[in-house]
C-alpha cells in the first residue's frame, strides 16, 4: 500500500491506494517552515484515519508547500518516519505534485492558481525552471491574493460600477478601516484577500469584474509563463481554485497571448493517484 499526501497550509489531502480501493482523507496543512516534527506527529496522531494510520504502508509520497530545502523536507520526513516506521518516504514541494498530477511523464508548463501562485517548466520527469512566484507583495500575479488586493483595491477607491460597489457593501458591511486593519494588522493577509475571489464569481460576468479577473491573468502569462522556453509550442496546464472556477476567463486570456492550454484541475489528488497508478509505484492485484 501507499500513501499520497498534498499538503497546504491550511489542510492536507490524504490518499491511501490499497488492493481494493482508493481511501481518502483530510487534516490540518503543514508548513515546515514554522512547525516542528513533534507538531507535525501531534496533527498525525490526533487526525489521522484510523484506517490510514494502522494500515501497513510501504511508500508515501508527500507534497507540500515549504518543502523547498532539505531541512524542511527532513522535518516532515521525520514527522511521517514516526508514525509510519515501516514506509520508505518521498517528500517533494507542492510544485512537483502540480506538475506529475497534470502532466503524467509528459514535457508541459505546470501552473498553480489558488490563494498564491506558482509555475515551473516540467521535462516529462524533473522540474527544470522555475519562475519565482514571490508571494503576494511583490508577485503572485493572478492568484487569489492578487486578484482580491486588486479588487479591494478598486473598492476602496470607489473605481466600481455603483451595482458592485452596492453589492459588496450589502455582503460585507465591511468599512475602509475593516479592511486595512484586515490587511496590515491580523495574520495571513494573502489568505483575506483571496476570500473575496467567493464574492467575485457570483459577479464574474460584470465587466468590472471580469477586467479584474482578465488582467491578472494576463499579467500572469506575462510574468511567469513567458519567461519560459517554448512556452507557445507546449501545453500550459492549471491546479487550483482561483484556475478552476475562473477558467473560462483564464481561457480567453491565454487565447488572446497565443498560448495553448491544457489541463484545468481543481486539485492535484486525482493527477497523483493516476500518477502514481500508471508508473508503477502502486500495481493493483
Amino acid at each position: 500500500m501507499i500513501l499520497i499526501a498534498d499538503s497546504g497550509a491550511t489542510k492536507t489531502s490524504w490518499a491511501l491506494l490499497t488492493k481494493n480501493n482508493v481511501i481518502e482523507h483530510n487534516t490540518a496543512g503543514f508548513n515546515p517552515y514554522y512547525m516542528s516534527p513533534i507538531v507535525i506527529h501531534k496533527i498525525l496522531t490526533e487526525e489521522m484515519d484510523q484506517e490510514i494510520s494502522g494500515a501497513d504502508v510501504s511508500e508515501i509520497f508527500y507534497y507540500g508547500s515549504g518543502c523547498s530545502t532539505k531541512n524542511n523536507c527532513a522535518v516532515v520526513s521525520k514527522a511521517l518516519q514516526e508514525q509510519f516506521p515501516k514506509a520508505k518516504i518521498e517528500v517533494q514541494h507542492d510544485l512537483l505534485a502540480a506538475a506529475r498530477a497534470l502532466l503524467g511523464r509528459s514535457e508541459g508548463i505546470a501552473c498553480i492558481l489558488g490563494t498564491g501562485a506558482n509555475s515551473c517548466a516540467f521535462d516529462g520527469e524533473k522540474i527544470t525552471a522555475n519562475v519565482p512566484s514571490l508571494g503576494y507583495m511583490f508577485g503572485d500575479e493572478g492568484s487569489g491574493a492578487y486578484i482580491g488586493r486588486k479588487f479591494l483595491s478598486a473598492f476602496l477607491k470607489k473605481n466600481l460600477a455603483d451595482e458592485i460597489l452596492d453589492a459588496f457593501d450589502s455582503e460585507f458591511h465591511y468599512s475602509m478601516e475593516d479592511i486595512l486593519r484586515s490587511v496590515y494588522n491580523e495574520g495571513n493577509p494573502s489568505t483575506y484577500m483571496a476570500s473575496f475571489t467567493h464574492f467575485l464569481a457570483k459577479h464574474e460576468h460584470h465587466d468590472d469584474i471580469r477586467e479584474i479577473l482578465f488582467s491578472s491573468f494576463i499579467e500572469f502569462f506575462t510574468e511567469s509563463v513567458s519567461k519560459y522556453n517554448r512556452y507557445k509550442l507546449i501545453p500550459v496546464s492549471f491546479v487550483g481554485s482561483v484556475a478552476f472556477h475562473f477558467r473560462h476567463i483564464l481561457n480567453e486570456a491565454a487565447w488572446q497571448l497565443g498560448i495553448s492550454i491544457g489541463r484545468i484541475e481543481q486539485a492535484p489528488m486525482e493527477g497523483l493517484i493516476r500518477y502514481h497508478t500508471e508508473t508503477g509505484d502502486f500495481v493493483t492485484e
